[in-house]
């Protein structure tokens, strides 16, 4: 079911998000004994961990249960400024008390696979092996990519696996880490987030039954739910 939700500009949207993140974690952590998130990068999932780190109702989040994953990452070494780790940490993550074993980041490339993309993909593959994700926020690029999965690629063709090396990206860093849209839609929920005039075409034809091949983001659909949370200029309003 796609649900879809406008705000004024960008900063209310990530303020918003994060509102309603604090609400769905601690309803869940009402329900079942662990929580498991995937984080995206960009501006606006980034602006979204900084809102979260400054709300006061967030106090109310027990990280302790809550496993923290990511819907893809840039493959780059350890701590680079371009990582979405990286980023996350800085914006939310070093500020929670969350368990180290609780972040699930995927491996970089100066890490135990060293440059060998295709084996950090598979070893983040068996990092998720059982987990099912209650929330899966994820970004909408202007040709209508989703994750690191683009229009027309190896990716979104992709059946089978969960998590794949992406390469030749169009977008840099051209080597990617990327969950699959058949692993997006085996989360409880996706929420795609995105703001601009730039992203207006690729939302309205992937809300009118795009395919995802020529647009991923289509494809990305949540078991239970899938959220578009946009500001007006996404939107075409």
């Amino acid at each position: 079911m796609n649900r879809v939700i406008v705000y004024t500009d960008p900063p209310l949207l990530a303020s918003a998000t994060a509102a309603r993140l604090v609400t769905a974690i601690t309803d869940l952590q009402a329900t079942q004994p662990s929580v498991a998130i995937a984080l995206t990068g960009g501006r606006t999932g980034t602006a979204v961990l900084e809102h979260l780190r400054v709300n006061t109702a967030a106090t109310a989040i027990d990280w302790s249960t809550v496993d923290i994953f990511w819907g893809d990452e840039r493959f780059l070494p350890g701590k680079h400024p371009d990582r979405n780790e990286t980023q996350a940490r800085a914006a939310l993550l070093d500020h929670i008390k969350i368990p180290k074993g609780r972040i699930h980041a995927v491996a970089p490339s100066d890490g135990p696979y060293g440059d060998d993309a295709e084996l950090a993909a598979a070893a983040y593959a068996k990092e998720l092996d059982g987990v099912t994700l209650d929330i899966l926020l994820a970004g909408v690029g202007e040709e209508g990519h989703t994750l690191s999965v683009f229009p027309d690629s190896p990716a979104v063709h992709e059946t089978e696996a969960t998590v794949v090396a992406v390469r030749d990206c169009p977008k840099p860093p051209p080597v990617r880490i990327s969950l699959t849209l058949p692993a997006a839609r085996q989360a409880s929920q996706v929420w795609l987030m995105t703001t601009g005039t730039s992203k207006a075409e690729a939302v309205t034809t992937a809300l009118s039954g795009a395919s995802e091949v020529d647009l991923p983001a289509a494809g990305a659909q949540g078991r239970e739910l899938t959220l578009w949370l946009l500001d007006k200029a996404a939107a075409g309003r």
